[in-house]
């Protein structure tokens, strides 16, 4: 009696397979296509505003908008001519000097509450991140007739020392958790090696956390170049800052549209050239875990 040996059916098998692969192929290019379509919607008002600063006014207000047009500089000129530099140059102090501060003083408080925690140390990260939930509305008052009685209203001064205290809570919260990425046993093998608190964060944990730093001082520059209240309140015209030199470009009579979308581009300039010059420390730093 013979055995009959039925080969193995291939064919149905070959054909689910390529059935799955074109699947999987459509959904990623479906997903693909729905990503590009999300980022130019996003980044349609950006480049909007970027074609609108090279308009001419009338263009910049026509309805319907107007998509082909000559390019003009006119209103760079005029943002330019406005006294647009002495605005810079106090956000630039103020953000520059703030950030700063906030890293010297984060660094210590962060290792403090990461390395070498207490038995409150919960207590004292929930004090920090709860004056991020205080309205600034509710402080302004208070914020405003103490500097005025101290004779600091319009003073670049003020504004450091307020961009200090917003930005401090969020650069300790983050350090703080890039401080807990660095490994136990490397602080054992400093200590074992003799080297003190000052020569370990200097050595050792500072070159370790550095792309944590590059995020947070990135973080506290873009907070701090943005921040309009306290600036528009507490300043006039010595320390007025960006903020509140857009604010500036808006009137009641005449055309205005092109000339503020310049005045935005100039402004927007710093922070961008700040991303794009830390980008790799960035990326290496939001890596780590300080952002979720």
């Amino acid at each position: 009696m013979t055995t009959t040996i039925t080969p193995p059916a291939t064919a149905p098998v070959s054909a689910e397979r390529k059935s799955r692969e074109a699947r999987r192929r459509f959904a990623g290019s479906s997903i693909t296509t729905l990503t590009w379509l999300l980022a130019f919607v996003f980044f349609a008002p950006v480049i909007w505003l970027v074609m609108t600063a090279f308009k001419p006014e009338s263009a910049a207000a026509s309805n319907p908008p107007v998509f082909f047009f000559v390019p003009t500089f006119e209103q760079f000129e005029a943002v330019l001519a406005n006294g647009a530099g002495a605005y810079f140059l106090n956000s630039l102090i103020a953000t520059g000097l703030s950030t700063v501060l906030v890293i010297v003083l984060a660094v210590p408080a962060s290792y403090a509450l990461s390395i070498r925690p207490v038995k409150k140390t919960s207590d004292v990260l929930f004090f920090f991140i709860s004056t991020k939930m205080l309205p600034v509305v509710a402080v302004i008052m208070p914020i405003y007739v103490i500097a005025g009685q101290i004779k600091v209203l319009d003073n670049i001064g003020t504004l450091v020392v307020l961009y200090t205290a917003m930005n401090l809570p969020i650069a300790v919260w983050m350090m703080r958790s890039f401080f807990q990425e660095v490994p136990a046993e490397v602080l054992e093998a400093a200590s074992m090696d003799g080297a003190g608190l000052i020569k370990t964060l200097r050595t050792i944990l500072i070159p370790m956390v550095t792309p944590g730093l590059a995020a947070t001082a990135l973080i506290c520059v873009i907070f701090a170049w943005n921040e309009f209240f306290f600036a528009l309140n507490l300043t006039a015209a010595n320390a007025a800052t960006v903020p509140v030199f857009l604010v500036s470009q808006m009137t009641s009579e005449g055309l205005f549209l092109a000339k503020l979308s310049a005045a935005s581009v100039l402004a927007s300039l710093p922070v961008v050239i700040a991303g794009w010059v830390a980008q790799k420390q960035l990326v290496r730093g939001l890596s780590m875990g300080a952002v979720k």
